[in-house]
């Protein structure tokens, strides 16, 4: 096995051409998955003829924003964890030191980036939304009762990329190459497997909630928040 990981062509693979298939996967299953949607939701004749800009966007823009709804306002732990774990989830990637440097290696494209203090914060503000959300799943009834085995396959999906790349950048448990190697394998899995799963609200979530704004607010005269 340690053969394996400091083989150069493994490293060169896993960098190179396997980067491509991942984003490519990413990008397609993406559009795929969004235009799937739509599609359905245009054979259902009480979908977009009901959608309302005006109230989609009220629904929208109430939970995007912290404690704006209700619901956020009822459990302040978890707006403030899964806030936190969204925001750092998604931009501790884009804006990582290392992470630029490789896009500019690459095509020559760089952008401001993190400090390096700021990005391990982030790590870890990733690494224990995932723990509690774990948690929560084995305790809360209510999550308890609509939790699968996928479930925390995903949530082990989402935790391996940024624990692997913690450990990769101090130096941690196993040699860097090798760890840097799981690290991008990790995070490859993970770009893979977001239009196929759960982890694929992140593409359609606007859908569902302007269809609820509409229904709430144009159909019921009431708010969906």
């Amino acid at each position: 096995m340690y053969e394996f990981f400091t083989n150069p062509s493994v490293y060169t693979f896993v960098r190179g051409p396997l980067v491509w298939i991942a984003f490519i996967i990413f990008i397609g299953g993406s559009i795929y998955k969004v235009r799937t949607l739509i599609l359905l939701a245009k054979k259902e004749k009480v979908v977009f003829p009901y959608m309302s800009l005006k109230y989609s966007l009220r629904s929208i823009l109430h939970w995007l924003i912290p404690f704006a709804s209700r619901n956020w306002k009822r459990r302040p732990m978890m707006t403030i964890v899964t806030f936190a774990f969204h925001i750092c989830l998604v931009f501790t990637p884009i804006f990582l030191l290392s992470h630029n440097t490789l896009w500019y290696e690459s095509w020559g494209i760089s952008w401001w980036t993190l400090s390096e203090g700021t990005a391990d914060v982030m790590a870890m503000i990733v690494l224990f939304g995932c723990l509690f959300f774990f948690i929560r799943r084995i305790v809360a009834p209510e999550v308890k009762f609509v939790t699968f085995a996928s479930d925390y396959i995903l949530l082990t999906i989402t935790f391996a990329p940024f624990l692997t790349g913690f450990l990769a950048y101090h130096e941690l448990l196993l040699p860097y190459k090798i760890m840097l190697i799981i690290h991008m394998l990790a995070g490859e899995t993970m770009l893979i497997a977001i239009p196929f799963t759960r982890l694929g609200h992140m593409l359609y979530f606007w859908l569902t909630r302007s269809f609820m704004g509409s229904q709430f607010g144009g159909w019921f005269q009431a708010r969906d928040w």
